[in-house]
C-alpha cells in the first residue's frame, strides 16, 4: 500500500523520542489527521441534534475550551437535517455518528457533515455500505469505521482481534470501491484490549486512528482508564485524533485531552505545571493559591497565553526542598508559614511576603512574557 505522507513525524520529549506512525492524511473540516500532523482533539455533544440551539451552545463552548473535531449522534431524519443549521453557527468540523440505518448517513452526508462514523456492527449490508461510500465520495466526506466492542457481530474470546477483523472485513468493501479517505477506531472497554486491537491493526493498514475507550464508567475512572490505553499508545506512537470518553460535560474530555498530549509532549495547550501534593511540612493551602495564580494566568492576552506555553510553572508548599524538587521550572513559588520564595530554573532570586506571593510570581511573569 502506498502512503500519501512518507514523512515521519517525531515529538522530542526529554527522555523519549515518539515516532508517530506514518499513516495516509485525511482531511476533516478545516482539520487534517494523519502522521504529519498534530493529534486533534474530539469530543462528542451530549444532547440531541434536533436540539439546536443547545448543540450549538454545547459545541461552541467545546470550541472555547480548544476542541477541534466534534461528534453529534443523528438517530433520525430531523436529527440528519438539523446538520445544516447546526454548521451555520458553529467553527468546528462536525461529525456524524451513524448506526443502524445506513439511510441516515446519505441524509447526514447531504447536510453537510464533515464526516461521518459507520459502525460496521450495525450498518454491514455490501449495498448499504456502497451507497454511503458513493455518496462520500461525491461530496468529498471522509468515513469513520468505527468498530465497537459492544455491537461486534462475530463471537470471540479474544475482543482485540474480533475488533480488528471486523475493521478488515468492512475494509473489503471500501478497496473495492476503491475509497480510501479513512479514518479507523477499535474501541472496547477493558484498557488491554484496546490497546490490543490498535496495535494489531497498526501493522496491516496506514488508515490514521481516531483513539478512544468506550464505557469508561464514573468520571475519575474513566480519566485514569483512558489516560492508561491511550497514553500506552500515543507513547508509541499510535494515534491521530483522540477522544477521552466520560461521564462529564464535553468540555471536560476536551480538557483532559489537551493534559494527556500536554504531559507527552505532543503538543502544547498551555504551561506545565509542577505542584507538589503537599504533606504536613506545607503550611498553607496550596491548591487555593495554585488556584488564584492560575485565575490570574487567565487574564493574559492572547500572545502572551500562546508564549506560556512552553514555560514550566511551580508552586511549592516547602522552602527548604521545592526550589531543588522542581528546578525545571521556568518559574515558582515555594511557600512557608510566614514567606514566598520566588525562583527561576531551581534558584531563588527574591522572597516576599506570603500574602502578595502569586501576585508577585505574576509579576514577574508578565515581564518575562513581555520582553520576549
Amino acid at each position: 500500500m502506498v502512503l500519501n505522507l512518507r514523512t515521519t513525524f517525531v515529538v522530542k520529549t526529554c527522555i523519549h523520542m515518539i515516532k508517530r506512525r506514518t499513516t495516509r492524511t485525511v482531511k476533516i473540516g478545516n482539520i487534517k489527521v494523519g502522521s504529519g500532523y498534530p493529534v486533534a482533539i474530539q469530543t462528542m455533544v451530549k444532547v440531541k441534534a434536533k436540539d439546536t440551539d443547545r448543540a450549538v451552545e454545547e459545541i461552541n463552548k467545546c470550541a472555547a475550551a480548544g476542541c477541534e473535531i466534534v461528534r453529534i449522534a443523528i438517530e433520525d431524519l430531523e436529527d440528519a437535517q438539523s446538520i445544516k443549521t447546526i454548521k451555520r453557527r458553529i467553527c468546528l468540523p462536525l461529525v456524524a455518528d451513524i448506526h443502524f440505518d445506513y439511510r441516515l448517513a446519505l441524509a447526514a452526508i447531504e447536510a453537510g457533515s464533515d464526516k461521518i462514523r459507520l459502525n460496521p456492527g450495525n450498518i454491514f449490508k455490501s449495498e448499504e455500505v456502497r451507497a454511503v461510500i458513493a455518496a462520500a465520495k461525491s461530496h468529498r466526506t471522509p468515513i469513520r469505521i468505527g468498530a465497537n466492542s459492544g455491537s461486534l457481530r462475530m463471537k470471540s474470546k479474544n475482543t482485540a482481534q474480533a475488533l480488528v477483523q471486523s475493521v478488515l472485513d468492512y475494509l473489503k468493501i471500501f478497496k473495492k470501491e476503491n475509497f480510501h479517505n479513512i479514518v479507523i477506531s477499535l474501541k472496547a472497554s477493558h484498557r488491554l484490549d484496546t490497546i490490543e486491537a490498535y496495535e494489531k491493526m497498526a501493522r496491516v493498514c496506514d488508515y490514521p486512528f481516531h483513539l478512544g475507550l468506550t464505557a469508561t464508567g464514573l468520571p475519575l475512572d474513566g480519566v485514569v482508564k483512558s489516560s492508561a490505553a491511550l497514553g500506552v499508545l500515543l507513547f508509541k506512537g499510535i494515534g491521530d485524533t483522540i477522544r477521552i470518553s466520560l461521564l462529564q460535560r464535553p468540555e471536560v474530555e476536551v480538557a483532559v485531552g489537551q493534559l494527556l498530549l500536554n504531559s507527552l509532549g505532543l503538543r502544547k495547550f498551555g504551561p506545565e505545571w509542577i505542584c507538589c501534593p503537599t504533606c504536613g511540612r506545607c503550611e498553607v493551602d496550596l491548591l487555593k493559591r495554585a488556584n488564584n495564580l492560575k485565575g490570574m494566568l487567565g487574564t493574559l492576552s492572547v500572545q502572551e497565553r500562546n508564549r506560556i506555553k512552553n514555560y514550566k510553572i511551580a508552586l511549592m508548599g516547602c522552602v527548604v526542598n521545592g526550589p531543588g524538587e522542581a528546578r525545571e521550572a521556568t518559574w515558582g513559588i515555594a511557600f512557608s508559614k510566614t514567606k514566598a520564595a520566588l525562583f527561576k530554573k531551581g534558584k531563588i532570586f527574591n522572597t516576599v511576603r506570603l500574602d502578595v506571593g502569586e501576585k508577585s510570581l505574576f509579576k514577574m511573569l508578565k515581564k518575562d512574557l513581555r520582553s520576549q
